[in-house]
């Protein structure tokens, strides 16, 4: 299984919404990275990104990107081919 990575912060239900559908593809683990209680991470998300908003999404090195990203890809079937590399 893929390693992936989640930019979040504490109180983010775009970034619950990723979790759930991440592990009901059967992700067992998430490395959130918690940009509201990391200093410096929001800048590293940024520079790394290009985005602002949370969460943003890495699949081994591949940038998903948001929560609606993650779920366009996994209605065109490009989300488990992406997690079982």
């Amino acid at each position: 299984m893929a390693r992936v990575v989640m930019y979040s912060t504490v109180v983010c239900p775009y970034c619950q919404m990723a979790e759930r559908l991440l592990k009901a593809k059967g992700v067992a683990t998430i490395e959130k990275i918690l940009i509201d209680r990391e200093p410096g991470k929001r800048e590293e998300m940024m520079t790394r990104t290009g985005r602002r908003t949370v969460p943003q999404i890495y699949i081994d090195e591949t940038h998903v990107g948001g929560f609606d990203d993650l779920s366009a890809l996994d209605r065109q079937g490009g989300l488990v081919p992406l997690l079982a590399a």
